[in-house]
């Protein structure tokens, strides 16, 4: 007689366990604009001011299969001059595996997100940094929150041109 273990759910077998995994992630377009270089990277007399932007997109790609793409913008104003901005759109795909079907589009605009965010928020990081500037740390983004948002204003989740999200 075998016994379950205690992480192991008897009732639920594994191979029929919701499962959302990421099979692929990539950065679909980047950019980084230093318009006053190099006077901006020596004339800052405090730290400039950031606007954020996030947007979510996803689309079926095949059966159980979803591209999930979250699209950062961002640009540092100081003295009401463009400092830098920089573009992100970031990919993954994301086998929804067992997924109820009325659970589906939150778990794929919410877990998705959240799986891909701190792989953007490197890329953000990075550029920044190349770009001649202290690394920009974004803030966690609260997608459960963008996503419930959307949905109480009627709208499809990915359908607003964008959520503006605070930074660090």
């Amino acid at each position: 007689m075998s016994e379950a273990s205690p992480t192991e759910n008897p009732a639920t077998p594994a191979d029929t366990r919701p499962s959302l995994a990421m099979r692929a992630q990539y950065i679909k377009d980047l950019s980084f604009e230093n318009p006053r270089a190099p006077a901006s990277l020596f004339s800052l007399r405090e730290a400039p001011q950031m606007d954020v932007s996030v947007s979510l997109a996803a689309q079926p790609l095949e059966d159980a299969v979803f591209e999930v793409i979250i699209h950062l913008s961002v640009r540092a104003v100081s003295e009401k001059t463009t400092i830098f901005l920089s573009d992100l759109v970031y990919g993954g795909i994301f086998e929804a595996r067992h997924i109820p079907p009325e659970q589906l589009e939150q778990t794929i605009y919410v877990h998705g997100a959240q799986l891909l965010f701190p792989f953007a928020r490197r890329v953000i990081a990075d550029v920044t940094r190349d770009g001649g500037f202290p690394p920009l740390q974004l803030d966690p983004i609260d997608f459960n929150g963008m996503y419930l948002a959307q949905k109480a204003k009627g709208q499809q989740p990915g359908a607003a041109p964008e959520a503006t999200a605070p930074s660090a």
